[in-house]
């Protein structure tokens, strides 16, 4: 006899409402992770590289407490079934999954095994539960801010504190068969994730370090620190949040804690403008939850047949970080290098292909999702739409985001240009932003050949806004 913990997007002991039930069944624990057959937006390259760091991690963290997490790989029915028979489990605990493949995978497995043992799902990974929020008419919402007033009001009444770590977990007498780690194959066959892989460590303990590391000050400044790519202004837990190494409710409660040591009944203003981003993840989920497929078609329907452009070397020119605008290029590169890129980069890039470029949302959407550590499927399809315009709660189409404009104001000492273009470092601040406009001799005493160093821009932005508002007057009824 024993309990099964099927683990996911929750790869934590604290805070885990699925070995809480597990320990205080009084059973032996057996936690096990199950690497699905490739579906609908299966992790990507980079998710790949955090999911076996992380696996790793919670491997140690359980082999501390006397015990052990098996591997198994296959359609999760079958593998779950099997476990069942060989280990004679009467229960089995997970926690619940948002993403349409996942709920659907889900289901179906509840419905076939909750004959043969009992089974409880949690909510591990979201603050609320996305059928739980409505408007007042019960339908879901559509725009952020009543969402959050919501949002808030509920969780000011029910959310409880984080759920401890367990100290020790009961093991089986006998461990079922594992594979190893190496043999789920999640590492690419080059060097390219080392950069990635120096830039996340993957333990829980990173992640709660990170968290406090934030929490000890920059926090403070969020409100205006969070636009400047160039500074220590954002937490940088999304990836800890993605595959579970901390929970929000952990995130929300250290806020909270964080108030009450200054004596403060809510949090203050800055505190709460970086809550507010933990609740964009809940609406990006709740948003997925209630109109699944928006992970290939556009909320909007006015959208779905918007004159997109084909532009196949302009795309990959976007892809290698060589458009000629540099904060664009910066973005690219950074994200190729460590697996992230700064948010108000991401909208800046974003603009740039769907906008500048006239490319297919899905275009962009498709890559973030093989380079991001933080690979959210919710999160990806709504910032993707917000940028597109066809979303909800989305930023208006004619709303094109000018690169040089944007890099001037959010990065005035080309700090964050100078990092990842190294090739523009030597030039002055004002001349990195847009290295065409600078004076030929400053081009030479820096070093800087255009078309050698450096690509010249691949369009003239002015023409490429101009092309988008008149593609906007194209779209159809």
């Amino acid at each position: 006899m024993s309990t099964l913990v099927w683990l996911r997007h929750d790869l934590r002991l604290a805070d885990q409402p699925a070995f809480d039930f597990a320990v205080r069944r009084g059973e032996p624990v057996i936690p096990v992770f199950v690497l699905e057959p490739p579906g609908p937006w299966a992790p990507g390259g980079a998710s790949r590289v955090f999911l076996h760091d992380s696996l790793a991690a919670l491997a140690a963290a359980l082999s501390a407490r006397g015990s052990q997490l098996v591997l198994r790989a296959g359609a999760p029915q079958a593998v779950l079934a099997a476990l069942i028979r060989e280990t004679g489990a009467t229960a089995l605990a997970f926690n619940r999954r948002y993403e349409p493949a996942g709920r659907s995978v889900d289901g179906a497995l509840f419905e076939a095994l909750r004959t043969q043992l009992e089974i409880k799902v949690f909510n591990g990974s979201l603050l609320s539960n996305p059928p739980d929020i409505r408007t007042g008419g019960g339908g879901p919402y559509r725009v952020f801010t009543p969402f959050w007033r919501t949002l808030h009001a509920a969780l000011r009444q029910s959310l409880g504190a984080p759920l401890p770590a367990p100290d020790r977990l009961p093991a089986p007498a006998r461990w079922p068969t594992s594979l190893s780690l190496d043999e789920l194959q999640l590492l690419p066959h080059h060097a390219w994730s080392q950069g990635l892989r120096e830039r996340w460590p993957a333990a829980a303990t990173d992640a709660e370090r990170s968290l406090a590391r934030f929490l000890e000050g920059p926090v403070d400044a969020y409100g205006t620190a969070r636009d400047f790519p160039a500074e220590e202004g954002v937490s940088g837990l999304s990836p800890y949040l993605h595959l579970g190494q901390l929970s929000p409710r952990q995130v929300w409660h250290a806020v909270h804690e964080r108030a009450a040591q200054r004596g403060a009944l809510e949090p203050s203003a800055e505190e709460l403008s970086w809550l507010r981003q933990l609740a964009w993840r809940e609406f990006a989920h709740h948003l997925l939850w209630h109109y699944p497929q928006t992970t290939d078609a556009p909320l909007r329907e006015e959208f779905a047949h918007f004159p997109w452009c084909e532009d196949a070397a302009g795309y990959r020119a976007w892809c290698r970080g060589e458009t000629g605008f540099p904060i664009v290029d910066a973005g690219m590169r950074e994200l190729w290098l460590t697996g992230t890129m700064h948010n108000r980069v991401r909208m800046i890039v974003a603009s740039f292909l769907t906008k500048d470029l006239g490319l297919h949302w899905l275009r962009g959407a498709t890559w973030f999702w093989d380079t991001l550590v933080d690979a959210n499927l919710a999160n990806n399809t709504l910032g993707w739409q917000w940028t597109a315009g066809c979303g909800a709660d989305a930023a208006p189409y004619f709303r094109v985001f000018n690169p040089v404009s944007q890099s001037e104001k959010f990065d005035p000492q080309g700090r964050y240009l100078a990092r990842w273009l190294p090739a523009l470092a030597a030039l002055s601040p004002p001349d990195r932003h847009a290295p065409w406009r600078a004076p030929a001799l400053s081009l030479k005493a820096a070093g800087v050949v255009l078309g050698r160093d450096y690509p010249p821009p691949m369009l003239d932005h002015g023409e490429a806004r101009l092309a988008a508002l008149a593609r906007l007057k194209q779209r159809g009824p």
